[in-house]
């Protein structure tokens, strides 16, 4: 009996990791067993997104990257608010598109909002970069899901970095690339094919872009169920970021009589 009670008891199986009936923890959590969480830990996580947006269209030129996406936020089918902007001027050196849950956008946005005021007070006269940010998203996205509860909303970054242009896309995943030409939602098969045929024949200018741009969003109205005909378009060059007004889309359905579902 001595001898039992003299036993030291085992280690942990792994530090900060699985331990047998309860959730990976993340390091800097000491909470290793089930027995450790009270009722309050566990509450309910989003299973789908609500408010919804769609496309958003990500084009890069010679000197620098076109953002655009509609206004539309959709409450299931319905097309419930129609002021819903979506292109967000980061800094002087990146643009910001975002498609999906409308509040967890929202919620992202204050977040990155606040970075950049927190930049600005040190006084350094260093600003925030695309790629950081790119790269801040891609950990912040996939750190949610990791937790079972994801931002249900995917991202497009555009800047200048070094001199050159960027383009990024994040989803709610946490999958992150680089591409001349990004498109998200129902863009990514209606828009892209528009994108690659007109880039696979040589670099644009600004003009260029922007009415590949808009010819996009054209083509995704008449397309896409969830679109709508006001859009905001954005630019990023060395000379800055503007954003501009929304725009409403010029409507001809003088072939719609034409158009019959089999």
């Amino acid at each position: 009996m001595a001898f039992m009670g003299d036993m030291i008891s085992p280690s942990p199986l792994w530090q900060n990791g699985p331990s047998p009936g309860a959730f990976y923890n993340f390091p800097g959590n000491s909470n290793h067993g089930p027995l450790s969480h009270i009722n309050q830990d566990f509450r309910a996580h989003s299973a789908a997104p609500i408010t919804t947006t769609t496309t958003v269209i990500g084009i890069k030129f010679d000197k620098g990257c076109v953002i655009a996406a509609d206004t539309l936020g959709s409450y299931g089918s319905l097309a419930r608010f129609r002021d819903c902007p979506r292109v967000l001027k980061v800094n002087d050196l990146i643009l910001l598109g975002s498609g999906g849950d409308y509040a967890d956008y929202q919620y992202l946005r204050d977040i990155i909002e606040q970075k950049i005021i927190d930049e600005q007070c040190i006084g350094d006269g260093l600003q925030l970069k695309p790629k950081s940010l790119h790269c801040w998203l891609t950990r912040v996205l996939y750190n949610k899901r990791s937790k079972m509860d994801p931002l249900w909303s995917n991202y497009v970054v555009a800047g200048i970095q070094d001199g050159e242009p960027f383009l990024g896309a994040v989803d709610k995943l946490g999958t992150a690339y680089e591409d001349a030409a990004i498109a998200t939602g129902m863009g990514a098969y209606m828009a892209t094919p528009l994108l690659r045929d007109v880039l696979d024949k040589g670099p644009l200018n600004e003009e260029s872009a922007k009415a590949l741009a808009r010819k996009c969003m054209e083509v995704l109205y008449y397309r896409d169920a969830r679109s709508f005909p006001r859009y905001q378009l954005g630019v990023v060059t060395a000379a800055g970021v503007t954003v501009e007004e929304p725009t409403e889309i010029g409507q001809n359905w003088t072939l719609a009589h034409m158009i019959h579902m089999k």
